[in-house]
Parts: structure tokens; C-alpha cells; sequence
């Protein structure tokens, strides 16, 4: 038995005319926010603060930048700016320093040493009964 698949799964569900459930919900929040600014106000200061109020709702309703609803990216600008910044780049404080290896002492070899006469002929000596093999 064949069963067809469903299509457009990520589109949401159109409720009033154009509108989905979401932008709906938007579009009557502003509408409720305006009908308080009207009893509370009067028309200059209503039609200064409805401006900005309508932009803001209709921005949250309509706007989405990337595919996403404008919701969703106020929401991690909040966590940006609240949550501490974890650098994985950066050596943590709490890590104490490595202690360096102690150098190591060379002994130095003077540059200038005198070799007598007699030290030379020991040297040969040497040299000429080992056949000059270091053995």
C-alpha cells in the first residue's frame, strides 16, 4: 500500500488570510499595547510612542533574518551579553607556570692553556708507543 509523504513540513500553517498563529498572536499584542497607549496618553505623545511600538511588533512578526524569526536572535543576543565568555584559545588563570628544569653546568675549557716543554714529549711518548691508536 503506497502512503504519500508529507510535503513542506517546515512551512507553517496559514490561520487568518496570510497570517500564521505566531504573527497573529504579534499583530493583537500590538493591538493591545496601542489601545492602552491611546486611554493612557494623549494624541501627541501616543502617535510618538505608536511608532516605534508598531515597528517593533511588526519586526518581531514579519522579520526573520537567516530563515530564523527575529525572536529567536533577540534571545541569544540576551544569553551573548549575560552569559560569561569562555575564550578555549586562552591558557585558564588557575594554571600555575611550569617550573624551568634546573640548567645544566658545563664545564668550561680554558682556552689558553700552556703546554710546556715537557708535557709535549710526554705527549709524544705516548703517542709514539700506542702507534697513535687511542687503545
Amino acid at each position: 500500500m503506497m502512503f504519500s509523504v508529507p510535503q513542506f513540513i517546515d512551512v507553517e500553517d496559514k490561520i487568518a488570510g496570510p497570517l500564521t498563529w505566531r504573527q497573529l498572536l504579534w499583530m493583537i499584542g500590538m493591538g493591545a499595547a496601542l489601545l492602552v497607549f491611546f486611554n493612557t496618553f494623549d494624541n501627541a505623545l501616543f502617535i510618538i510612542i505608536a511608532v516605534p511600538t508598531v515597528l517593533l511588533f511588526v519586526a518581531f512578526a514579519f522579520y526573520r533574518p537567516n530563515g530564523f524569526p527575529l525572536t529567536t536572535f533577540v534571545f541569544h543576543a540576551i544569553l551573548f551579553i549575560f552569559r560569561p565568555k569562555i575564550s578555549v584559545w586562552e591558557r585558564p588563570i588557575s594554571v600555575q607556570p611550569v617550573a624551568k628544569a634546573p640548567e645544566r653546568q658545563t664545564e668550561t675549557i680554558p682556552t689558553s692553556k700552556q703546554i710546556d716543554a715537557e708535557k709535549l714529549k710526554e705527549l709524544a711518548r705516548i703517542l709514539d708507543s700506542q702507534g697513535g691508536r687511542g687503545g
